[in-house]
């Protein structure tokens, strides 16, 4: 019972050492790519006020060294990839003026997560634009945090998060449940049953997540098939 014991404390703690630091990389603002360890969301206070901050060490004895979201471009753990931002006009982040924002997907119009997304896994390696200049357009509504609940459809445990559209990190807007349909729709126009299953009523923003993986399943299928 003795041994038992032992081998589940060691077992839990190295699953939580796991989830804490991930391998990935990171592009330091010059461009150049730095593989190592990362700790993303990390708690505590970072190098620079009003900015988000991750935890990096190249190897899993080397010193931790906290990097600001001014000092990277983007980080990449696992399948997801994470990009830095400003939060939009009139909008606040907890964090400050500059922050991370994980890419739910990549597509010519990006759907971006901000806040404690649930679920994970993000399937896509990105090669982020930064260029803004697009506007908008007809997408009305505005909004604040939507607190999630779990849902059908595959949406996920409750959690606090913010979805967000754009072409770039520079034009970003809320996705909010006025403007739903008509970003979505758009975001995956290249799968027709997503997005009549969007304008049937399947999905809401309350399920998001199952949308979105939902539309995975789509293309991975579609991809399979070509």
């Amino acid at each position: 019972m003795k041994y038992s014991l032992i081998i589940c404390f060691i077992t839990l703690t190295s699953a939580a050492f796991a989830q804490k630091w991930q391998p990935g990389y990171f592009y330091d603002i010059k461009g150049n790519q730095v593989p190592g360890l990362i700790q993303h969301n990390p708690g505590g206070k970072g190098p620079i006020k009003n900015e988000g901050f991750i935890i990096y060490k190249d190897n899993p004895k080397a010193n931790e060294i906290k990097l600001s979201a001014s000092d990277i471009k983007y980080y990449v753990i696992g399948k997801d990839s994470f990009i830095v931002a400003h939060p939009p006009s009139y909008e606040v982040w907890p964090k400050g003026d500059l922050d991370f924002v994980k890419v739910e997907l990549d597509e010519p119009l990006k759907l971006y997560t901000y806040g404690s997304s649930s679920g994970g896994g993000g399937g896509f390696r990105v090669s982020p634009s930064f260029s803004g200049g697009f506007g908008t357009g007809g997408y009305g509504g505005a909004g604040v945090g939507i607190n999630l609940g779990s849902g059908g459809g595959g949406g996920g445990r409750s959690s606090r998060v913010t979805y967000y559209f754009g072409t770039g990190v520079g034009d970003m807007s809320q996705v909010t449940p006025m403007n739903f349909i008509d970003v979505m729709t758009d975001i995956m126009a290249d799968e027709p049953q997503a997005v009549e299953a969007i304008q049937q009523g399947k999905f809401n923003i309350t399920k998001m997540l199952g949308l979105v993986n939902y539309y995975k399943q789509l293309k991975t299928s579609r991809k399979k098939s070509e």
